[in-house]
């Protein structure tokens, strides 16, 4: 579908790295959830024709902005032109109940039907950056980084991924094809944990190659057979201890990663056993959104006078 875009919303979504076409897509088929069957019955019953308006976002609780540019892109598309967007703060800010992070103005009737759309993928994209600043700021200071896992919402995997890098975290594979992770499963069917890594390098050639392990005679059979990331899983803290002591002898070659089990509770005490990262499937599966309004500006004027709408 071709749509009417600012070009300042498209220059913000390209400055975040985000794929114009990707959000486009995503935009398209949540729009089409909510106007399958036409158009916003009540929105066209309670908004006359013409009427025009301005809608602001504004935080109710402190939080990691992430997914701006997305939210205004859904007024661009729903506007079609007749909307202009202006955003107000930027992905990675710490933003505060009260501040105005984007502002819309337009006919009324395009800004409430784009308003559930655009506040679904900011605030649930800002609570991902939200949850991922927290974990990071647990372990500041260790030297180990918090990094996502693919558990993530089927369509929205680059966006969450891009969420977490705006609170701080970094990125596992994006794909099954991008990187190369061997796990129990695929260790159990290949015979043993040195085999699976030959079968894997020898078939994915220069791509990043990780391995799972449960124990730390495998990390050093992991490590014998050339691996270089090797994922620690559900280890307590002295096995984590005596995987780092063995990465260490190999001169930085071997980088670790600590999955299964973690908590806030315990991210710190993990961190400071020397891994490289920690893996948090929570950030994705399991964080709560940020509370973000949507708030129509009752008796707004575009020449900046107050009065009853017309």
């Amino acid at each position: 579908m071709t749509h009417s875009i600012d070009p300042a919303i498209l220059d913000a979504l390209d400055s975040a790295g985000l794929d114009t076409a990707m959000v486009a897509d995503l935009v398209d088929r949540a729009l089409a959830e909510d106007l399958a069957d036409g158009p916003d019955i009540t929105t066209a019953a309670t908004v006359p024709d013409g009427q025009t308006g301005r809608v602001e976002a504004v935080p109710r609780q402190a939080g990691i902005l992430a997914g701006l540019a997305v939210a205004g892109y859904v007024f661009a598309v729903v506007g079609q032109g007749r909307v202009a967007v202006e955003l107000h703060a930027a992905d990675g800010d710490i933003v505060r109940p009260g501040e105005v992070l984007l502002s819309a103005q337009g006919p009324v009737r395009d800004l409430l039907t784009a308003e559930r759309t655009a506040l679904n993928l900011l605030t649930h994209l800002s609570g991902v950056a939200t949850l991922t600043r927290i974990w990071t700021d647990t372990i500041r200071g260790s030297g180990a980084a918090i990094r996502d896992t693919r558990k993530t919402l089927p369509g929205l995997r680059a966006l969450e991924k891009y969420a977490v890098r705006c609170g701080g975290g970094v990125n596992h594979r994006m794909s099954l094809s991008d990187a190369a992770l061997i796990k129990d499963n695929h260790i159990t069917a290949a015979g043993s944990v040195a085999k699976a890594f030959e079968l894997v390098r020898a078939a994915a050639g220069e791509l990043p190659v990780e391995i799972e392990v449960d124990t730390v005679a495998q990390c050093r059979e992991a490590i014998e057979a050339g691996a270089e990331l090797i994922l620690l899983d559900n280890m307590n803290l002295a096995e984590l201890r005596s995987c780092v002591a063995l990465a260490a002898e190999t001169g930085g070659r071997v980088k670790l990663e600590a999955s299964g089990g973690l908590s806030l509770q315990v991210a710190a005490a993990v961190a400071g056993t020397g891994v490289d990262y920690l893996a948090v499937g929570a950030l994705t599966h399991s964080a709560p959104v940020l509370d973000i309004g949507l708030d129509l500006k009752s008796g707004w004027r575009p020449d900046g006078a107050t009065g009853a709408e017309g």
